[in-house]
């Protein structure tokens, strides 16, 4: 069973069910004006009545309350009407209530100021009770519904981001299975592509990629040798040097990873792509698939290629014994402007002591960094 008040809520719009609950603000400069307003709007059910004689309180009055409508006389001490609104205007906010301007002045000019000035309506004294009480209601219902359909949108708002950041949550699962596949194909280990997607996203703040950017940095570049999985095993784990055509085989993962990454405009996917394409091309352009050269190279592509050439050499494999962080670093020293981005190289060296503390912190089991 239903009672009346539930039936009220029920069937009544959300936007005016409660419009008699309205905060109201009566300002004007003669009590009895105030009284004689305050008596009849109370006689017509307004529960939520406040007013003022002195304008210069209108300001706080409305931060503090939240009106729903402001009674607004034109002459006054301190601040006349029109100040009072610009006031209110300054605040910048777009929940602010519509005036009702209630005044003696009768001129055109003033009514047509204050419409431009952001008032919603104009009554002059002498005034109808019944016809102020109707434009009352009239601004309430408008204010209301405003306020319920900003309401709706930012729920609405609430939940496109929360779709949005679903959506972007599966497409990053995926993108990290993905990345587990690899692993399984090939004698990396999940460390390495661990250590190597921090430092990248690391070089990546270096180079001045805002935080967006570097966390998608982060996500993708475990995904730069997806392509691997495309390559026969007698070629991928072979324990020694390729023969010519094995190493051109081996070299096509790089546009097989691309290829598995293709198809989604997803900024995820997109600098996945990005990286699995580019991160074995060369400063100088010996590098492959495209032979690309200096920034012609994606930036990301650039980033990862150092922070993956530079994991894989201090790191121990099946077929090496890892190298020290001396011998690595000489390395890529001498590799600025033939295999590396020599800008890359400085904020790798500028950065070392948190590159080293993310190896140490994220190193292999059993092992001690060198």
């Amino acid at each position: 069973m239903i009672d009346d008040e539930q039936q009220y809520v029920v069937t009544t719009p959300a936007w005016q069910a409660d419009t008699l609950g309205a905060h109201i603000l009566v300002v004007d400069d003669e009590p009895a004006n105030v009284k004689l307003l305050e008596r009849a709007l109370g006689a017509l059910g307004y529960r939520n009545l406040l007013s003022t004689t002195d304008p210069r309180t209108v300001v706080d009055t409305f931060e503090r309350h939240g009106i729903d409508l402001v009674i607004l006389d034109l002459n006054m001490p301190y601040l006349d009407g029109f100040q009072v609104m610009g006031q209110l205007r300054g605040l910048g906010r777009e929940d602010l209530p519509p005036i009702l301007i209630l005044t003696a002045q009768h001129e055109h000019e003033h009514c047509v100021r204050a419409l431009r000035e952001g008032a919603h309506d104009y009554v002059t004294k002498p005034f109808s009770v019944d016809e102020l009480l109707a434009r009352v209601r009239n601004l309430l219902q408008i204010q209301l519904y405003q306020k319920f359909m900003r309401g709706r949108n930012q729920w609405l708002e609430e939940r496109v981001r929360e779709r949005t950041r679903a959506l972007y949550d599966t497409r990053l699962q995926i993108v990290r299975r993905l990345g587990r596949a690899a692993e399984f194909r090939d004698n990396e280990t999940g460390l390495h592509i661990l250590r190597m997607s921090k430092v990248s996203a690391l070089l990546g703040e270096a180079a001045g990629l805002d935080a967006d950017h570097c966390e998608l940095l982060l996500n993708a570049s475990p995904m730069h040798d997806i392509g691997k999985i495309g390559i026969p095993d007698h070629i991928l784990l072979k324990p020694g040097k390729f023969e010519p055509h094995e190493w051109e085989i081996m070299k096509t993962h790089a546009s097989i990873g691309a290829e598995i990454l293709s198809g989604d405009d997803s900024e995820l996917l997109v600098m996945a792509r990005d990286i699995a394409l580019s991160h074995h091309e060369k400063w100088d352009g010996s590098g492959y698939p495209r032979g690309l050269a200096g920034e012609d190279i994606p930036l990301v592509g650039r980033i990862v290629a150092l922070a993956d050439v530079f994991d894989a050499l201090t790191s121990e494999r099946p077929y090496k014994k890892a190298w020290s962080t001396e011998a690595a670093l000489d390395y890529l020293d001498a590799q600025r402007e033939k295999h590396f981005d020599s800008r890359l190289v400085d904020l790798f060296m500028d950065r070392l002591t948190d590159i080293l503390a993310i190896t140490r912190r994220y190193a292999e089991p059993g092992t001690v960094p060198a």
